[in-house]
């Protein structure tokens, strides 16, 4: 690989600057857009991966907190979420439904690329799906990240999971990999929630006649906390966008994309955060979902509808911390409370992602890219010291300017 790791601020190696690692020709000098037409041989969708059984969970935990310190209890207290579900997280029977849902929508429209998957923390891993590239003879892939939004882990790490991967199987060199856009302001992400948030708001209406959407419906829009620290440095630094970084600026502005769409802007509304697991002394993006719950009552709501805005399909968190502890909390404190589905399967959201490989594959113009808030369209080549983890500093990342 192209440059060496160096922590803190510091570059990539001086080799690798003013490029973009393993990325196909197009791509290889960081164009923010890709206007190139690219032959793509085929899709990588990377996910994050779960257990699939008792015995996964606690490997699999271990995977996804390796280096952090996290102590085996603290892992026994996260276990206990899979294990109340037969230690299987739904995610991998989700990317096969999506991974075959990719594959009917490509092939209705006469598109031949096939469909690869591998995860970054279980079976089958991303190593795995590059060796089947390679077997099979693909050379140029882009790849789809199950995560819509700008943030360390929600996109750098697998840029570099990316790179990871190259390395362990040697095929640095022989396969180049791009990626497709951060999508949060994409139609195909976006209008699965408009039409989930419709459908709450007269589901709540049938339950609680006579209710004023104005003032006793709030509008929860939920995603994973992430490090304060973190969040600042998510996106471009250049673009300013304070605090909370790219991270919470993409997900206010779809929020209110969805809010103003599905409501007509009635319906009151605001940004909360789920899922945090961090020690208590490091700060994290707030509020909680569960202690904005609690003070709804005190405003003179009734019910709530939550969004799962951050998530592409009903990870484990969604099914723990929405569909258990925030009903729970909702029940407790006297509300009305319905969950919106996630985009899931749903054909604007397979669409959509179609599309975007679409956009790589025939350089699509800037201007021809649809998207719903004035963030977007993102970046194809994520750009110089982007999403940084302040903690273990830059590592190699491919489909982005080193740093």
């Amino acid at each position: 690989m192209t440059g060496t790791a160096t922590t803190g601020t510091t570059t990539v190696g001086a080799a690798a600057a003013g490029r973009v690692l393993d990325a196909t020709p197009a791509a290889a000098d960081g164009p923010e857009y890709v206007t190139e037409p690219v032959a793509y041989d085929a899709i990588l969708l990377a996910g994050f991966g779960g257990p699939e059984g008792q015995d996964d969970v606690i490997p699999f935990l271990r995977n996804v907190t390796r280096g952090r310190g996290i102590p085996e209890e603290r892992l026994e207290e996260v276990a206990h979420h899979y294990r109340h579900f037969g230690g299987v997280s739904p995610i991998n029977d989700q990317n096969r439904e999506l991974k075959a849902a990719l594959q009917a929508e490509l092939a209705s429209r006469g598109i031949d690329l096939p469909v690869l998957w591998g995860n970054r923390n279980w079976d089958p891993y991303l190593k795995d799906a590059l060796n089947e590239a390679n077997e099979r003879g693909f050379t140029k892939v882009i790849a789809i990240a199950t995560s819509a939004y700008s943030s360390y882990s929600s996109c750098r790490q697998y840029r570099e999971d990316f790179a990871i991967a190259l390395e362990e199987t040697g095929l640095e060199g022989t396969i180049q990999i791009d990626k497709v856009r951060q999508f949060f302001d994409h139609p195909g992400f976006v209008e699965p929630f408009i039409e989930g948030v419709r459908d709450a708001l007269a589901e709540v209406q049938r339950k609680v006649p006579g209710i004023d959407p104005a003032t006793e419906i709030e509008i929860l829009f939920s995603t994973h906390s992430i490090p304060s620290s973190d969040a600042a440095k998510s996106g471009p630094a250049e673009r300013g966008f304070g605090e909370g970084g790219a991270y919470a600026a993409q997900h206010l502005a779809v929020a209110e994309v969805v809010a103003q769409a599905a409501t007509d802007g009635v319906v009151t509304w605001q940004l909360v955060y789920q899922s945090r697991s961090g020690p208590p002394s490091m700060p994290w993006l707030e509020p909680d979902i569960n202690d904005a719950i609690a003070e709804l009552p005190a405003k003179g709501v009734r019910a709530v509808i939550i969004v799962p805005l951050g998530f592409v399909s009903d990870h484990m968190e969604v099914l723990w911390d929405l569909d258990n502890e925030a009903m729970e909390t909702s029940e407790q404190n006297g509300l009305v409370a319905v969950r919106v589905p996630t985009p899931g399967t749903h054909h604007a959201y397979v669409k959509g992602l179609v599309d975007l490989v679409l956009e790589r594959r025939d350089g699509v113009p800037v201007d021809q890219r649809p998207a719903m808030t004035g963030l977007g369209p993102w970046y194809d080549v994520c750009r110089p010291g982007c999403c940084e983890n302040v903690r273990l500093g830059f590592k190699p990342a491919v489909a982005g300017l080193a740093p």
